[in-house]
Protein backbone atom coordinates (compact mmCIF):
# COMPACT_ATOMS: atom_id res chain seq x y z
CA UNK A 1 0.00 0.00 0.00
CA UNK A 2 1.13 3.64 0.08
CA UNK A 3 3.66 4.80 2.63
CA UNK A 4 1.88 7.17 4.81
CA UNK A 5 2.30 10.82 4.35
CA UNK A 6 3.52 13.14 7.76
CA UNK A 7 1.38 15.91 6.97
CA UNK A 8 1.06 18.72 9.53
CA UNK A 9 -2.72 19.10 7.95
CA UNK A 10 -6.33 19.36 9.15
CA UNK A 11 -8.88 16.60 7.86
CA UNK A 12 -12.28 19.09 7.40
CA UNK A 13 -15.28 16.62 9.22
CA UNK A 14 -18.06 17.97 11.21
CA UNK A 15 -17.68 14.71 13.57
CA UNK A 16 -16.55 15.88 17.51
CA UNK A 17 -13.24 14.60 16.95
CA UNK A 18 -10.98 16.97 14.48
CA UNK A 19 -8.17 14.70 13.47
CA UNK A 20 -5.05 16.05 12.83
CA UNK A 21 -1.52 13.99 11.54
CA UNK A 22 0.85 14.11 13.97
CA UNK A 23 3.35 11.70 12.20
CA UNK A 24 3.39 8.88 9.91
CA UNK A 25 0.69 6.68 10.62
CA UNK A 26 -1.25 8.45 13.83
CA UNK A 27 -4.36 10.46 14.45
CA UNK A 28 -4.41 13.03 17.53
CA UNK A 29 -7.75 14.60 18.17
CA UNK A 30 -8.83 17.16 21.03
CA UNK A 31 -9.30 14.03 23.62
CA UNK A 32 -5.36 13.10 23.43
CA UNK A 33 -6.82 10.12 21.52
CA UNK A 34 -4.20 8.90 19.00
CA UNK A 35 -4.67 6.71 16.34
CA UNK A 36 -2.08 4.09 14.69
CA UNK A 37 -1.79 2.07 12.24
CA UNK A 38 0.65 -1.34 12.83
CA UNK A 39 1.83 -3.72 10.02
CA UNK A 40 -0.21 -6.82 11.51
CA UNK A 41 -1.75 -8.10 15.23
CA UNK A 42 0.78 -9.91 15.54
CA UNK A 43 2.59 -6.38 16.69
CA UNK A 44 -0.26 -5.41 18.83
CA UNK A 45 -0.05 -6.41 22.47
CA UNK A 46 -2.40 -9.69 22.96
CA UNK A 47 -3.56 -8.52 26.18
CA UNK A 48 -4.46 -4.74 24.82
CA UNK A 49 -6.30 -6.60 21.79
CA UNK A 50 -8.58 -8.84 24.21
CA UNK A 51 -9.40 -5.90 26.87
CA UNK A 52 -11.11 -4.40 23.82
CA UNK A 53 -12.43 -7.88 21.90
CA UNK A 54 -13.88 -8.94 25.32
CA UNK A 55 -14.88 -6.28 26.68
CA UNK A 56 -16.91 -8.49 29.37
CA UNK A 57 -14.14 -10.89 29.22
CA UNK A 58 -15.81 -13.34 26.60
CA UNK A 59 -15.32 -12.52 22.95
CA UNK A 60 -18.69 -12.67 21.07
CA UNK A 61 -17.61 -14.76 18.31
CA UNK A 62 -13.67 -16.29 17.77
CA UNK A 63 -13.35 -14.24 14.33
CA UNK A 64 -12.44 -10.97 16.10
CA UNK A 65 -9.87 -12.56 18.58
CA UNK A 66 -6.18 -11.76 18.16
CA UNK A 67 -5.46 -15.55 17.69
CA UNK A 68 -7.87 -16.50 14.56
CA UNK A 69 -6.54 -12.78 13.15
CA UNK A 70 -2.89 -13.84 13.75
CA UNK A 71 -3.61 -17.28 12.41
CA UNK A 72 -4.35 -15.75 8.70
CA UNK A 73 -1.15 -13.58 9.27
CA UNK A 74 1.55 -16.35 10.11
CA UNK A 75 -0.53 -18.44 7.78
CA UNK A 76 -0.25 -16.33 4.84
CA UNK A 77 -3.94 -16.59 4.22
CA UNK A 78 -3.51 -12.71 4.23
CA UNK A 79 -0.10 -10.81 3.81
CA UNK A 80 2.07 -10.36 1.08
CA UNK A 81 0.35 -11.83 -2.82
CA UNK A 82 -3.15 -12.05 -1.57
CA UNK A 83 -4.44 -9.24 -1.94
CA UNK A 84 -5.08 -8.29 1.74
CA UNK A 85 -2.52 -5.78 3.49
CA UNK A 86 -3.20 -6.18 7.04
CA UNK A 87 -2.95 -3.18 8.67
CA UNK A 88 -4.73 -2.82 11.85
CA UNK A 89 -5.51 0.54 13.90
CA UNK A 90 -5.20 1.32 17.45
CA UNK A 91 -7.07 4.08 19.36
CA UNK A 92 -5.18 5.17 22.56
CA UNK A 93 -5.66 7.74 25.44
CA UNK A 94 -3.24 8.91 27.70
CA UNK A 95 -1.06 6.09 26.51
CA UNK A 96 -3.70 3.26 27.11
CA UNK A 97 -5.18 1.29 24.50
CA UNK A 98 -9.18 1.99 24.28
CA UNK A 99 -10.14 0.54 20.54
CA UNK A 100 -8.31 -1.39 17.41
CA UNK A 101 -9.85 -2.85 14.30
CA UNK A 102 -8.92 -5.10 12.01
CA UNK A 103 -8.23 -3.18 8.58
CA UNK A 104 -6.85 -4.39 5.48
CA UNK A 105 -5.73 -2.59 2.38
CA UNK A 106 -6.83 -4.00 -0.27
CA UNK A 107 -6.11 -4.76 -3.91
CA UNK A 108 -9.30 -6.47 -5.16
CA UNK A 109 -12.69 -7.08 -4.07
CA UNK A 110 -12.63 -11.58 -3.14
CA UNK A 111 -13.41 -12.74 0.36
CA UNK A 112 -15.62 -9.95 0.83
CA UNK A 113 -19.37 -11.01 0.48
CA UNK A 114 -20.55 -7.30 0.45
CA UNK A 115 -19.99 -7.06 -3.17
CA UNK A 116 -19.06 -3.79 -4.69
CA UNK A 117 -17.95 -4.85 -7.99
CA UNK A 118 -20.01 -2.51 -9.98
CA UNK A 119 -18.38 0.34 -8.02
CA UNK A 120 -15.24 -0.56 -9.03
CA UNK A 121 -16.14 -1.29 -12.58
CA UNK A 122 -17.84 1.94 -12.71
CA UNK A 123 -15.30 4.29 -11.03
CA UNK A 124 -12.72 2.51 -13.04
CA UNK A 125 -14.87 3.64 -16.57
CA UNK A 126 -15.00 6.97 -15.23
CA UNK A 127 -11.24 7.52 -15.10
CA UNK A 128 -10.07 6.79 -11.16
CA UNK A 129 -8.47 3.40 -9.74
CA UNK A 130 -10.64 2.15 -7.17
CA UNK A 131 -7.80 -0.24 -5.81
CA UNK A 132 -6.31 -0.25 -3.31
CA UNK A 133 -8.73 0.39 -1.17
CA UNK A 134 -9.58 0.56 2.79
CA UNK A 135 -11.34 -2.42 4.42
CA UNK A 136 -11.94 -3.40 7.94
CA UNK A 137 -13.32 -6.83 8.45
CA UNK A 138 -12.62 -10.46 9.16
CA UNK A 139 -10.81 -11.90 5.94
CA UNK A 140 -13.41 -14.41 4.03
CA UNK A 141 -15.99 -14.59 6.80
CA UNK A 142 -19.30 -13.26 6.13
CA UNK A 143 -19.98 -13.61 9.61
CA UNK A 144 -21.93 -10.14 11.42
CA UNK A 145 -19.99 -9.47 14.58
CA UNK A 146 -17.90 -5.92 16.46
CA UNK A 147 -15.70 -4.32 13.83
CA UNK A 148 -14.78 -1.25 16.07
CA UNK A 149 -13.58 -3.35 19.41
CA UNK A 150 -13.48 -0.47 22.22
CA UNK A 151 -12.79 -1.26 25.59
CA UNK A 152 -15.26 -1.32 28.74
CA UNK A 153 -15.98 2.24 29.06
CA UNK A 154 -14.88 3.80 26.17
CA UNK A 155 -17.58 2.75 23.83
CA UNK A 156 -18.29 6.00 21.69
CA UNK A 157 -14.62 7.68 21.56
CA UNK A 158 -13.45 4.90 20.56
CA UNK A 159 -15.65 4.10 17.85
CA UNK A 160 -15.72 7.60 16.49
CA UNK A 161 -11.77 7.83 16.59
CA UNK A 162 -11.63 4.77 14.96
CA UNK A 163 -13.96 5.74 12.35
CA UNK A 164 -12.30 8.33 11.61
CA UNK A 165 -9.14 7.52 11.74
CA UNK A 166 -9.33 5.03 9.11
CA UNK A 167 -11.20 7.38 6.85
CA UNK A 168 -8.05 9.32 7.24
CA UNK A 169 -5.92 6.72 6.47
CA UNK A 170 -7.74 6.18 3.42
CA UNK A 171 -8.43 10.09 2.35
CA UNK A 172 -4.75 10.87 3.66
CA UNK A 173 -2.95 7.91 1.09
CA UNK A 174 -5.49 8.63 -2.12
CA UNK A 175 -7.43 5.38 -1.33
CA UNK A 176 -10.56 4.90 -3.39
CA UNK A 177 -13.17 4.41 -0.04
CA UNK A 178 -13.18 2.53 2.85
CA UNK A 179 -15.37 -0.06 4.01
CA UNK A 180 -16.72 -1.50 7.08
CA UNK A 181 -18.41 -4.85 6.54
CA UNK A 182 -20.75 -7.51 8.52
CA UNK A 183 -20.64 -4.92 11.30
CA UNK A 184 -23.69 -4.89 13.89
CA UNK A 185 -26.37 -2.89 13.63
CA UNK A 186 -25.16 -0.57 16.41
CA UNK A 187 -22.17 0.04 14.88
CA UNK A 188 -23.88 1.06 11.61
CA UNK A 189 -26.02 3.09 13.39
CA UNK A 190 -23.36 5.35 15.16
CA UNK A 191 -20.98 4.86 11.86
CA UNK A 192 -23.57 6.84 9.66
CA UNK A 193 -24.26 9.28 12.52
CA UNK A 194 -20.50 10.15 12.16
CA UNK A 195 -21.08 10.88 8.01
CA UNK A 196 -20.46 6.74 6.60
CA UNK A 197 -23.38 5.73 4.31
CA UNK A 198 -25.06 2.66 5.84
CA UNK A 199 -25.89 -0.61 3.71
CA UNK A 200 -28.09 -3.54 3.78
CA UNK A 201 -27.69 -6.71 2.67
CA UNK A 202 -29.46 -10.32 3.83
CA UNK A 203 -28.39 -13.43 4.75
CA UNK A 204 -29.99 -16.56 6.19
CA UNK A 205 -30.06 -17.26 10.12
CA UNK A 206 -31.60 -19.80 12.30
CA UNK A 207 -33.38 -18.30 15.39
CA UNK A 208 -33.82 -20.44 18.70
CA UNK A 209 -36.47 -19.23 20.89
CA UNK A 210 -35.85 -21.97 23.09
CA UNK A 211 -36.35 -25.37 21.71
CA UNK A 212 -35.72 -28.23 23.87
CA UNK A 213 -35.21 -30.83 20.89
CA UNK A 214 -34.98 -30.99 16.86
CA UNK A 215 -38.47 -32.48 17.26
CA UNK A 216 -39.50 -28.79 19.09
CA UNK A 217 -38.48 -27.14 16.37
CA UNK A 218 -40.31 -29.44 13.79
CA UNK A 219 -43.38 -28.40 15.56
CA UNK A 220 -42.80 -25.04 14.78
CA UNK A 221 -43.28 -25.74 10.69
CA UNK A 222 -45.96 -26.58 8.62
CA UNK A 223 -46.89 -30.00 7.93
CA UNK A 224 -45.37 -30.43 4.52
CA UNK A 225 -42.19 -28.74 5.56
CA UNK A 226 -41.48 -30.89 8.73
CA UNK A 227 -41.70 -34.23 6.48
CA UNK A 228 -39.16 -33.05 4.27
CA UNK A 229 -37.09 -32.01 6.57
CA UNK A 230 -37.51 -35.83 8.06
CA UNK A 231 -37.24 -37.07 5.17
CA UNK A 232 -33.78 -35.49 4.05
CA UNK A 233 -32.47 -36.15 7.28
CA UNK A 234 -33.37 -40.24 6.81
CA UNK A 235 -31.67 -40.30 3.25
CA UNK A 236 -28.81 -38.28 4.27
CA UNK A 237 -27.87 -40.11 7.93
CA UNK A 238 -28.45 -43.36 5.18
CA UNK A 239 -25.64 -42.77 3.83
CA UNK A 240 -23.31 -45.91 4.68
CA UNK A 241 -21.92 -44.61 7.57
CA UNK A 242 -22.07 -42.60 10.51
CA UNK A 243 -21.51 -38.64 11.75
CA UNK A 244 -19.51 -37.74 14.12
CA UNK A 245 -19.45 -33.99 15.91
CA UNK A 246 -16.06 -33.11 17.20
CA UNK A 247 -14.44 -30.68 19.42
CA UNK A 248 -11.47 -29.71 21.19
CA UNK A 249 -8.65 -32.59 21.45
CA UNK A 250 -10.55 -34.65 19.38
CA UNK A 251 -9.72 -33.44 16.28
CA UNK A 252 -7.10 -35.17 15.17
CA UNK A 253 -4.50 -34.25 12.75
CA UNK A 254 -5.72 -36.98 10.28
CA UNK A 255 -9.24 -35.05 10.76
CA UNK A 256 -7.74 -31.76 9.29
CA UNK A 257 -5.94 -33.23 6.74
CA UNK A 258 -9.56 -34.98 5.56
CA UNK A 259 -11.06 -31.32 5.91
CA UNK A 260 -8.42 -29.89 3.42
CA UNK A 261 -8.91 -32.04 0.63
CA UNK A 262 -12.73 -30.95 1.51
CA UNK A 263 -12.05 -27.31 1.81
CA UNK A 264 -9.55 -27.56 -1.05
CA UNK A 265 -12.42 -28.69 -3.30
CA UNK A 266 -14.94 -26.27 -2.52
CA UNK A 267 -12.41 -23.57 -3.05
CA UNK A 268 -11.32 -24.86 -6.06
CA UNK A 269 -15.06 -24.97 -8.03
CA UNK A 270 -16.00 -21.80 -5.49
CA UNK A 271 -13.29 -19.44 -5.99
CA UNK A 272 -10.59 -20.47 -8.46
CA UNK A 273 -8.68 -21.41 -5.58
CA UNK A 274 -8.84 -21.40 -1.59
CA UNK A 275 -8.60 -18.21 0.32
CA UNK A 276 -6.70 -20.31 2.96
CA UNK A 277 -3.78 -22.20 3.08
CA UNK A 278 -3.15 -25.27 5.04
CA UNK A 279 -1.12 -23.89 7.68
CA UNK A 280 -4.03 -21.99 8.83
CA UNK A 281 -6.13 -25.12 9.89
CA UNK A 282 -3.21 -26.21 11.73
CA UNK A 283 -2.92 -22.82 13.09
CA UNK A 284 -6.62 -23.03 14.33
CA UNK A 285 -6.51 -26.56 15.92
CA UNK A 286 -3.61 -25.35 18.08
CA UNK A 287 -4.90 -22.26 19.16
CA UNK A 288 -8.97 -22.18 18.67
CA UNK A 289 -9.22 -25.67 19.23
CA UNK A 290 -12.34 -24.80 21.77
CA UNK A 291 -14.32 -22.68 19.44
CA UNK A 292 -14.25 -24.93 16.90
CA UNK A 293 -17.49 -27.55 16.19
CA UNK A 294 -16.05 -29.99 13.25
CA UNK A 295 -18.71 -32.39 11.76
CA UNK A 296 -17.55 -35.32 9.38
CA UNK A 297 -19.63 -38.03 7.90
CA UNK A 298 -17.24 -41.27 8.56
CA UNK A 299 -17.62 -44.27 6.42
CA UNK A 300 -15.52 -47.45 6.90
CA UNK A 301 -13.73 -45.47 9.10
CA UNK A 302 -12.54 -42.94 6.62
CA UNK A 303 -14.21 -38.79 6.77
CA UNK A 304 -15.83 -38.70 2.99
CA UNK A 305 -17.48 -34.91 3.92
CA UNK A 306 -17.24 -32.29 6.82
CA UNK A 307 -18.63 -29.11 7.77
CA UNK A 308 -16.61 -26.57 10.25
CA UNK A 309 -18.23 -24.64 12.53
CA UNK A 310 -17.30 -21.73 15.11
CA UNK A 311 -18.30 -21.21 18.52
CA UNK A 312 -19.59 -18.22 19.58
CA UNK A 313 -21.35 -16.90 23.10
CA UNK A 314 -24.47 -16.53 21.58
CA UNK A 315 -24.34 -18.21 17.92
CA UNK A 316 -22.93 -20.94 16.03
CA UNK A 317 -21.17 -20.02 12.75
CA UNK A 318 -21.43 -22.56 9.84
CA UNK A 319 -18.27 -21.77 7.88
CA UNK A 320 -16.91 -24.20 5.59
CA UNK A 321 -17.95 -27.50 3.80
CA UNK A 322 -16.55 -30.37 1.37
CA UNK A 323 -16.85 -33.86 0.57
CA UNK A 324 -15.08 -36.35 -1.37
CA UNK A 325 -18.39 -38.27 -2.32
CA UNK A 326 -21.78 -37.24 -2.93
CA UNK A 327 -24.62 -38.46 -0.94
CA UNK A 328 -27.96 -36.81 -1.22
CA UNK A 329 -28.92 -34.50 1.34
CA UNK A 330 -25.40 -35.03 3.37
CA UNK A 331 -24.61 -31.23 2.66
CA UNK A 332 -28.08 -30.31 4.15
CA UNK A 333 -27.61 -32.96 6.93
CA UNK A 334 -23.80 -31.55 8.15
CA UNK A 335 -24.27 -27.86 6.90
CA UNK A 336 -27.43 -27.01 8.08
CA UNK A 337 -29.14 -29.72 11.15
CA UNK A 338 -26.29 -31.12 12.34
CA UNK A 339 -25.71 -26.99 13.42
CA UNK A 340 -29.38 -26.75 14.56
CA UNK A 341 -28.96 -30.17 17.06
CA UNK A 342 -25.55 -28.30 18.47
CA UNK A 343 -27.15 -24.91 18.46
CA UNK A 344 -30.37 -26.24 20.28
CA UNK A 345 -28.28 -28.30 23.22
CA UNK A 346 -26.20 -25.11 24.12
CA UNK A 347 -28.65 -22.55 24.21
CA UNK A 348 -27.07 -20.93 20.11
CA UNK A 349 -28.52 -19.43 17.54
CA UNK A 350 -26.77 -20.55 13.74
CA UNK A 351 -25.76 -17.93 11.39
CA UNK A 352 -24.64 -19.93 8.06
CA UNK A 353 -22.87 -17.78 5.59
CA UNK A 354 -23.38 -16.09 2.85
CA UNK A 355 -26.43 -16.58 0.03
CA UNK A 356 -28.64 -19.71 -0.31
CA UNK A 357 -31.91 -19.37 -0.55
CA UNK A 358 -32.15 -23.01 0.10
CA UNK A 359 -31.76 -22.56 3.63
CA UNK A 360 -35.59 -21.16 3.24
CA UNK A 361 -36.87 -24.53 3.45
CA UNK A 362 -34.65 -25.68 6.30
CA UNK A 363 -35.93 -23.03 8.41
CA UNK A 364 -32.68 -21.02 8.15
CA UNK A 365 -34.97 -17.27 7.67
CA UNK A 366 -33.97 -13.98 6.22
CA UNK A 367 -32.16 -11.32 8.19
CA UNK A 368 -30.73 -8.15 7.56
CA UNK A 369 -26.92 -7.28 7.82
CA UNK A 370 -25.22 -4.06 7.68
CA UNK A 371 -21.73 -2.54 6.49
CA UNK A 372 -20.64 0.77 6.38
CA UNK A 373 -18.85 2.70 3.75
CA UNK A 374 -16.66 6.13 2.86
CA UNK A 375 -16.13 7.05 -0.62
CA UNK A 376 -13.08 9.43 -1.65
CA UNK A 377 -14.47 11.21 -4.64
CA UNK A 378 -17.49 13.37 -3.71
CA UNK A 379 -19.07 12.71 -7.35
CA UNK A 380 -18.67 9.11 -6.83
CA UNK A 381 -19.81 9.26 -3.27
CA UNK A 382 -23.20 10.98 -4.46
CA UNK A 383 -24.17 8.17 -7.04
CA UNK A 384 -23.10 5.62 -4.50
CA UNK A 385 -25.59 7.03 -2.31
CA UNK A 386 -28.38 6.97 -3.93
CA UNK A 387 -28.10 3.42 -5.13
CA UNK A 388 -27.49 2.89 -1.24
CA UNK A 389 -31.10 4.28 -0.85
CA UNK A 390 -32.52 2.37 -3.74
CA UNK A 391 -30.91 -0.88 -2.76
CA UNK A 392 -32.09 -0.63 1.07
CA UNK A 393 -35.86 -0.30 -0.13
CA UNK A 394 -35.33 -3.63 -2.14
CA UNK A 395 -33.67 -5.47 0.46
CA UNK A 396 -36.19 -4.96 2.72
CA UNK A 397 -39.02 -5.72 0.23
CA UNK A 398 -37.04 -9.00 -0.76
CA UNK A 399 -37.13 -10.30 3.23
CA UNK A 400 -40.72 -9.45 3.47
CA UNK A 401 -41.59 -11.75 0.66
CA UNK A 402 -39.13 -14.48 1.82
CA UNK A 403 -40.36 -14.29 5.46
CA UNK A 404 -43.61 -14.89 3.93
CA UNK A 405 -42.49 -18.13 2.06
CA UNK A 406 -40.78 -19.59 5.38
CA UNK A 407 -41.31 -23.61 6.64
CA UNK A 408 -42.73 -21.85 9.69
CA UNK A 409 -46.58 -22.36 10.95
CA UNK A 410 -48.51 -18.69 11.10
CA UNK A 411 -47.53 -16.93 14.11
CA UNK A 412 -44.60 -19.64 14.79
CA UNK A 413 -42.09 -17.46 13.02
CA UNK A 414 -39.00 -16.87 15.85
CA UNK A 415 -37.78 -13.37 16.11
CA UNK A 416 -34.48 -12.27 15.65
CA UNK A 417 -32.06 -11.03 18.70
Amino acid sequence: PPSLRSRQERWPTTSPSRAIWREAGAVRDRMNITVTIHEGVASIDEADWVRCASPDGVPTDPFITHRFLRALEESGSVGEGTGWTPRPIVARKGGEVIGVAPLYIKHHSQGEYVFDHNWAHAYERAGGSYYPKAQIAVPFTPATGRRLLAAQGHEAEALAALTQGAVQVAAENGLSSLHITFCTEAEAIAGEALGLMRRASQQFHWENPGYQSFDDFLAALSSRKRKTIRRERAEAQGFGGEIVQLRGADIQPQHWDAFWRFYQDTGSRKWGHPYLSRAFFDLIGETMADDLLLVLAMKHGQPIAGALNFIGSETLFGRYWGCTEHHPFLHFELCYYQAIDYAIAHGLRVEAGAQGDHKLARGYMPAETHSLHWINDPGFREAVAKFLTAERRAIDHEIEVLTSYGPFRRGDVPEQD
